[in-house]
């Protein structure tokens, strides 16, 4: 018989101060608990984190962990100075999880006993739904009556923007949705994806009134970014990116005004397409900008993206062969250097374009401008009185929007003009490349920072009404990143061959 070891002294009180400081959310506690090593490792259902870096940012952010209590212990000793520890919990919310810790032990440490973690897995029951990523959710929630359609098989996330019959709209807001009206029929483009023989899974969050890139939603949280865990999902398509990456949904239908589909499916590894302007019916949309807004959907795979565009795009009247992608090197280098060289590499044979817009910082204030003044037309009247119940953020988009003049509209509006024109020109025949967002997933600590860096890249579709289309890259870290394609107006359904190309 195998004679059981003795538990290393000290082991016990150390996995104790772990769990009193996870219960408590004592950062410093937990910090010096985990093993400073870029090798530590901590597993749970957002994905793995690698390094006491990342585990660590973690810990700043997550706000304590759901409460609970140890109701088994068990200690499977390795040596005197390693042992893997495996506890079942009981969480106050009902259920039971599991927690496996491997500890070792420093001899040259005080602290704790010399004991840290070096690696960890949690596990707790899933929920029903998760609230960050759905409003309301079924199985389905909106069955198809089309059996053999195009896409039957296939569920859609739609963007709570999209009115689906029977729910109202809530954009985002809590006090939105307290008076929304309940939609007697379908948005165009749902109806078009239920004629089609999709289901509607159900409706996903957006941040409010879609004013906003990094999927933060103050009233109901950030859904989870599950291809860069610790990191935003990207935003405002927030809630249909993160049920297409979690595969609770094959298709996420959302809107793109400054960047809201390119920008989460670029963090979350995921195709996307922004279409051109008014190629896609509003109607049933609730707006943001209308000079700038546009349907577009997220996807697993290019295959399913030009399969929703053989649906709702209408027929291209003559397509223009794609002979060649020009990489543009002036806005590649707008991009942190891992998403620029990530971009690069994809397309190792692209043919260079010469193009530095000299002007783009006066064109991207230009679209926050006009786009600023249009949402305070769209929404202005509702929120005059009602700015208390937006979240910080978005609030002071608001705040801002109400004080642009009609002068000033005007003159951005002229200076968006312009730029139009010689983006066109420059466009022409071609396909442009170059980053769909400035860098990765950034941590919600540096989120606001990036934001203009990656408008400088976004507004350049939406300035000209391009269509466009993300592909998912990966940065040398194997971090998620994406690669935009641009064309003139009209030509999605080239764009969508083309990534379909590039994919195989």
């Amino acid at each position: 018989m195998t004679e059981l070891k003795p538990v290393p002294h000290g082991l016990l009180q150390a996995f104790r101060a772990y769990e009193s400081a996870l219960m408590s959310d004592d950062v410093a506690a937990l910090d010096a608990l985990v093993a400073d090593s870029p090798t530590t490792l901590h597993g749970d259902a957002a994905g793995l984190l690698i390094g006491h870096e990342q585990i660590a940012a973690s810990h700043g952010t997550r706000g304590g962990a759901p409460k609970r209590r140890i109701v088994q212990t068990h200690v499977q000793v390795i040596d005197e100075d390693h042992a893997l520890i495996v506890a079942v919990t009981e969480l106050d919310r009902g259920g039971r999880g599991l927690q496996t810790q491997l500890w070792a032990r420093d001899p040259v440490r005080i602290e704790y006993g010399g004991w840290q973690v070096t690696a960890a897995h949690v596990s707790v029951p899933a929920p029903a739904f998760d609230s960050r990523i759905w409003r309301v959710v079924g199985d389905p929630l909106v069955s198809s009556h089309t059996a053999d359609g195009a896409l039957s098989g296939e569920t859609v996330a739609v963007k709570d923007l999209f009115a689906v019959a029977g729910f109202a709209v809530g954009a985002g807001s809590p006090s939105w949705l307290e008076q929304a009206p309940v939609a007697s029929s379908h948005a165009a483009a749902v109806a078009s994806l239920l004629d089609a023989g999709a289901s509607v899974r159900g409706i996903a969050r957006t941040e409010e009134f879609a004013y906003s890139l990094s999927g933060l939603n103050a009233h109901y949280g950030a859904p989870p970014n599950p291809k860069a865990p610790g990191r935003i999902p990207g935003g405002s398509s927030s809630g249909p990116a993160t049920a297409v990456a979690l595969g609770q949904a094959s298709i996420g239908l959302g809107t793109d005004t400054g960047g809201s589909i390119r920008v989460p499916a670029a963090y979350q590894g995921l195709y996307g397409i922004r279409t051109s302007h008014g190629a896609v019916s509003r109607e049933g949309l609730l707006p943001l900008a209308k000079a700038f807004d546009t349907v577009g959907w997220m996807t697993r795979s290019a295959f399913l993206l030009q399969a929703v565009g053989d649906v709702l795009l209408p027929e291209s009247p003559a397509p223009v062969p794609v002979e060649e992608i020009h990489l543009v090197p002036s806005l590649v280098g707008l991009a942190a250097e891992d998403v620029a060289t990530a971009v690069s590499e994809a397309l190792p044979e692209a043919k260079p374009l010469e193009w530095d817009p000299a002007r783009l910082d006066e064109w991207r204030q230009a679209f926050i401008t006009g786009q600023a003044y249009q949402a305070w037309q769209a929404h202005g009247a509702w929120l005059e009185t009602r700015l208390d119940t937006l979240g910080e953020a978005v609030r002071g988009r608001f705040e801002m929007a109400r004080t642009v003049t009609r002068a000033q509209a005007d003159e951005a509006r002229a200076v968006l003009s312009q730029a139009r024109a010689e983006i066109l020109e420059v466009v022409g025949d071609r396909v442009l490349a170059y980053p769909s967002a400035s860098t990765v997933a950034p941590t919600a600590a540096d989120a606001v920072g990036v934001r203009d860096d990656t408008l400088r890249l976004t507004c350049i579709a939406g300035i000209a009404g391009l269509p466009a289309v993300s592909i998912p890259v990966r940065t040398p870290t194997n971090l998620p990143a994406g690669l935009c394609l641009v064309a003139a107006p009209g030509r999605d359904r080239d764009l969508l061959a083309l990534a379909q190309r590039l994919a195989e």
